[in-house]
Order: C-alpha cells, then sequence, then structure tokens
C-alpha cells in the first residue's frame, strides 16, 4: 500500500455527525486552535480522545503555508507509531466541516500540572522522563517532521509517574526545506528558540532547543529566563540575556545532566546536540539525575 492509499485508509467515509457517533464523557477541554473530550466510539466500541479542530483558527493557520502543500494534522498524526508518541487512529471532517482525529486515550496529568505542583512522581522519575521526552522528539524527527511546540503541556505523564508520550501535531510541519524558510513563528512564547522570533531560517534543532527548556523546568520548576510575560515578547530574551544557570537552583544535580540540558539552550542552533538522538546519547551514560553521596 502506497503513503496516499495508507493515508486515505485513515478517513472515514464522508462527512461523520460526531454527536451521533462519539458519547463524550468528559467535558471538552479547549486549546487555542482545538477541543479534546473523552468520547467513548459507537463504531470502534472503546475509549478514545475525540479531537476537534476550530474551523477558523486551522483555515488561518493552514494559510500560512499556501501553496506548499502540507499535509494536515490528521495525515501527520496517523503516520506517527512511536512508544512516546499518542496513536491517532483516525481522521476526518464533521458534517459540520470541523476536522477531527481520534486517538488513544491517555490517562494521566499533562507534564505542566507535575511541574507546577511539585510532583514527588516527576523527581522520582526525573531521568527517565527527560529520556522518554527526549525519545519522543528524536521519534518526530526520524518520520520526518518538525513538531514546533515542544513543550511541558504537550506531553502526558502515565499515572506511575514512570513513562509519558508526546501528543499534539497541530503545528507539526514536514522537515523539508520550503517549510523551514524564515517568517513562521508558530509555538509557544516561553519555549520558542531565537531562530523563530528573529524570523530566521528554522530546523529541527528549534525542537531541541523548547525540549531543553522543558527539561530545565522539570528539574527547577521555573523557566531559564526571568519573564512573567506569556506572549511573543519572552521569547525576545531568549537571545539577548543568557539563562539562568541550572546548576546554580540544583547544585545537587549530575553536572553531565545540567551540561546537557544548558547545550540545549544555546543560541546559535549549531552550538546545540545535532540531533535528539545525540542528547540521548549524552544521556545514556546516566544512571540517575542526582547526584549520589559517596558511600560511607
Amino acid at each position: 500500500m502506497g503513503l496516499f492509499d495508507n493515508l486515505k485508509s485513515k478517513l472515514s467515509g464522508g462527512r461523520v455527525d460526531l454527536s451521533a457517533r462519539f458519547d463524550r464523557q468528559r467535558k471538552a477541554i479547549s486549546g487555542t486552535m482545538s477541543s479534546f473530550s473523552l468520547a467513548f466510539d459507537s463504531k470502534t466500541h472503546r475509549k478514545v480522545g475525540l479531537k476537534v479542530l476550530d474551523p477558523q483558527k486551522t483555515a488561518a493557520f493552514e494559510a500560512r503555508f499556501k501553496g506548499l502543500q502540507k499535509p494536515t494534522e490528521g495525515q501527520i498524526a496517523t503516520t506517527l507509531r512511536h512508544p512516546r508518541l499518542v496513536e491517532t487512529f483516525e481522521y476526518g471532517v464533521s458534517k459540520q466541516g470541523e476536522q477531527f482525529l481520534v486517538m488513544e486515550y491517555l490517562e494521566g496529568p499533562g507534564l505542566n500540572s507535575l511541574i507546577v505542583a511539585d510532583s514527588p512522581l516527576l523527581q522520582e522519575n526525573l531521568l527517565t522522563l527527560i529520556r522518554q521526552a527526549a525519545e519522543a522528539v528524536a521519534a518526530v524527527h526520524e518520520a520526518g517532521y518538525i513538531h514546533r511546540d515542544i513543550c511541558p503541556r504537550n506531553f502526558v505523564v502515565d499515572p506511575s509517574g514512570a513513562s509519558l508520550k508526546l501528543i499534539d501535531f497541530g503545528l507539526t510541519v514536514p522537515a523539508t526545506e520550503r517549510f523551514l524558510q524564515p517568517g513562521d513563528r508558530t509555538g509557544t512564547p516561553q519555549y520558542m528558540a531565537p531562530e523563530i522570533v528573529r524570523r530566521r531560517r528554522t530546523d529541527h534543532r528549534l525542537d531541541i532547543f523548547a525540549l531543553g527548556v522543558t527539561a530545565y523546568e522539570m528539574c527547577s520548576r521555573r523557566l531559564p529566563w526571568e519573564s512573567v510575560d506569556t506572549t511573543g515578547k519572552a521569547a525576545l530574551a531568549h537571545d539577548t540575556k543568557p539563562p539562568l544557570d541550572l546548576a546554580q537552583l540544583r547544585p545537587d544535580l549530575e553536572p553531565d545532566l545540567v551540561a546537557a540540558i544548558m547545550q540545549c539552550l544555546a543560541v546559535r542552533p549549531d552550538e546545540r546536540p545535532p540531533t535528539a538522538a545525540d542528547l540521548l546519547d549524552q544521556l545514556g551514560s546516566l544512571r540517575c539525575a542526582v547526584v549520589q553521596p559517596p558511600d560511607e
């Protein structure tokens, strides 16, 4: 089966009456460009996550790539298969003209919630979760895409705290030359790489920068730069002010872990780890996140 046939097979036949097919069992969570519900799918008889895209916001985003034949979120998400990525089963269009995705429902909190709560689950599994986040980013890149919105709210952690998965491919683009040109400033400001903010050419290393900010926040419960601004202006500090050294906030962390995270925050992309796989190699030799006291 060719790629086009594979993508076509993921589409629902015709427009779908979402209210008739899905019993939404939990109130929808509204995101920037979509809403998400826990639902029972009467077609497959299983509990799923139902994501419905806002037509106007989606059209405005897609208009940025006019003439580039950008694949839709559904087309991208259904091609991604990896233990660290949420699985999307199907995509289509509702009778109201809304794009929708049907995906596995992930039990557990968002990584952002664990950070805000300073959860013991996060600290107990810190190195494991950082590695898994890097595995997720590596999987997206190996599939030929750039996620463009790596941040704690886009990772869902298992209730045990021992594993996570990356979600939300709404801003994801192919890692091809025409999608790397300057001008697209999408993403979450606090995690944006300087090349996005300054409208320079981008590549997969913008995800590595955002992963570094995420890992920094997992370790310290704060962002690397002092700012209360949550708009795009917050990202202007990312190449004008040096990040606070993580070692000052967490002197108990393994120095190699600190070094790897701080390298991800480099202003120049060529000073960051070249790939997420390279970052994983740096993390691979670590036995734990915290310096172990010498044996008595």
